[in-house]
């Protein structure tokens, strides 16, 4: 193990393999998918003091953890990839709703019954599904180029003001997206509606984020540790289409 790790450009990395960094790719592409699928389906409630029940979407628990991988892959393994698995994800989820429009079209068998519930959890509106994919492609890029931006300002210091910073970008990014391409005009959205809910959603998002600040800067330290790098991206191609390193 590597007691200090080494600081260097991401230009000189090549195609060099790393320990950690598929199964990292792996986690993320993991928790984006599984929130989609089982979280974004169901609304919950949590009953809040001096404010009473809160309705919010389910999915809110876990979809915030994938901006803290990408916090974690921007800033161990760089931007370019982070650019990869940004890219992973986005063809994963495009899949996904591929894969779920088609089989739940599929005309069921006479003795099945369940059609109904699984109209109900995976026939998810082409409008809502669109929106998503669109909001996460382009908030996590936001937030991988504000992180990587914001190390080399800060020259590696305060880890904690790059991922919540980089978050709060990212997110806002991602709610100003998905929110409006998916209710605005919709029956039961008034813009009213649709503003609180937006920026409810982006408080707890990021609020989220804050909370996981101590396991980020675990799984950082770790992963820079057994790299044995920690890299700066100060001569890198910021452009999101790009998907080799």
């Amino acid at each position: 193990m590597t007691d200090q790790p080494a600081a260097t450009s991401a230009t000189t990395l090549g195609d060099r393999p790393f320990r950690y960094y598929d199964l990292v790719m792996v986690a993320f592409v993991t928790i984006l998918l599984l929130s989609n699928v089982i979280g974004a389906g169901k609304r919950a409630v949590v009953d809040l003091p001096l404010i009473g029940p809160w309705p919010f979407g389910a999915g809110l628990l876990f979809f915030p953890i994938s901006y803290v991988i990408g916090d974690v892959l921007t800033e161990v393994y760089g931007y370019a990839r982070a650019r990869r698995c940004i890219w992973a994800g986005t063809a994963a989820l495009l899949f996904m709703a591929a894969m779920s429009w088609i089989v739940v079209r599929m005309p069921p068998d006479a003795g099945w019954t369940g059609q109904a519930a699984y109209e109900q959890v995976f026939g998810q509106v082409p409008r809502i599904v669109f929106a998503s994919i669109c909001a996460f492609w382009a908030g996590e890029f936001a937030n991988a180029l504000v992180l990587a931006r914001l190390k080399l300002r800060t020259r590696g210091r305060y880890l904690w003001l790059r991922t919540i910073g980089s978050t709060v970008v990212g997110q806002g990014v991602d709610s100003l997206i998905f929110y409006p391409l998916a209710f605005y005009g919709a029956v039961g959205w008034s813009a009213d509606a649709l503003l609180m809910v937006m920026l409810s959603q982006f408080v707890l998002k990021v609020a989220w984020e804050v909370v996981l600040t101590p396991a980020t800067y675990a799984a950082v330290g770790f992963l820079k540790r057994r790299e044995g790098i920690d890299v700066y991206d100060d001569d890198t191609d910021f452009t999101p289409f790009r998907t080799r390193v």
